[in-house]
């Protein structure tokens, strides 16, 4: 921010990166937040939440210094790409006004729209405009992060070039009431592709987007954390589960990530012999949290020598069920080579 910005930016505050974000980082460096920490709209943090050191110095270094752009965040679902900004903000107490695109998704739905409100309790309605989160975050200062961006009609999304490029916004439908952009704006963007389209068939609805309104973005890449980094998750939310148990869990994730993305091949023994398989879900760090949660919950009801069951159990909940029988027997057959002991 310019020294005029960081005046306008109300109840400013420094926040050290490595006490904030559990990093290593240069004695001395800081980056800018609010002080207050209790508004409604800022993200409820994630203790256990694991920062990726090259993705968090991008983020800062958009959110110190956006120079008239939005930050364009694009990977495979379960990657943790909104994850990484709202966990950022609550720590930062930054907060975050959030839609998630579709194909119907217009700008009013950004802008606002007008409505009839009671003022206060039994009082009669009265037609009022109603700001949306693209107003209430350039009025307030907050990042406004679009998810699923890129299933947003092209057209659409043109009305966000100038407001990228700093210009005020002007509603229309509110008398031509002009928002000027608080110093404290964001724009994030999260997607699957590039912005050029789905190549791979996994992802549906994809639209490709206006070669304009792209120019405005810095863009971003995120894949799934690395071993180390998913082992200190594990170790957070599960420690019950052991090193060896967590590094197996990983290592299955891993795999079957790898055939998601046809980077590999997966095969499954049947009655008509070894077929490929080829997966249509990852296994992503949530869901994979969620079967180390599940595993530890279902330890202490099922027979007391049967924690191998426990994990079968919990990834039948997390993530096989909604698999096609061959991909949930390919992934069983892989904990079966992987674990130590499994008893499907």
């Amino acid at each position: 921010m310019t020294a005029m910005q960081t005046e306008q930016f109300q109840a400013v505050t420094s926040f050290a990166v490595a006490d904030t974000f559990g990093i290593d980082a240069p004695k001395g460096f800081s980056v800018k937040g609010y002080a207050d920490p209790h508004h409604v709209s800022i993200p409820t943090r994630n203790d256990t939440y694991v920062f990726r050191k090259d993705k968090l110095r991008e983020a800062l270094a958009f959110l110190e210094y956006p120079l008239n752009t939005g930050l364009y965040i694009s990977g495979h679902k379960g990657t943790g790409k909104t994850s990484l900004i709202t966990e950022v903000c609550a720590r930062l107490n930054w907060p975050v006004q959030q839609i998630t695109c579709t194909s119907r998704t217009e700008m009013t739905d950004l802008v606002g729209y007008h409505a009839m409100m009671s003022t206060t309790p039994g009082a009669p309605p009265e037609m009022q405009f109603q700001y949306g989160p693209l107003a209430l975050a350039m009025k307030e200062g907050h990042v406004l992060v679009l998810n699923e961006i890129d299933m947003m009609e092209p057209a659409e999304l043109t009305g966000l070039n100038d407001i990228l490029e700093g210009r005020p916004l002007v509603i229309a439908q509110n008398a031509g009431e002009v928002i000027y952009p608080h110093p404290g704006f964001r724009i994030v963007a999260t997607a699957n592709s590039m912005g050029n389209g789905d190549d791979t068939g996994q992802y549906a609805g994809i639209a490709m987007q206006n070669m304009a309104a792209m120019d405005r973005y810095r863009f971003m890449t995120v894949d799934y954390p690395s071993k180390e980094v998913e082992a200190d998750i594990l170790a957070k939310v599960a420690p019950e589960l052991g090193e060896a148990i967590h590094d197996a869990m990983i290592d299955v994730a891993n795999e079957v990530r790898e055939v998601f993305k046809g980077e590999q091949t997966l095969s499954v023994d049947t009655e008509f012999g070894t077929e490929k398989v080829a997966m249509s879900e990852p296994l992503s760090t949530r869901k994979m949290v969620l079967w180390a949660q599940l595993a530890v919950q279902f330890r202490s009801s099922i027979n007391a020598d049967g924690e191998r069951n426990a994990l079968s159990y919990a990834l039948q909940m997390a993530h096989l069920r909604r698999l096609n029988d061959h991909e949930c027997e390919a992934i069983l057959q892989l904990c079966n080579a992987i674990f130590p002991e499994w008893h499907d």
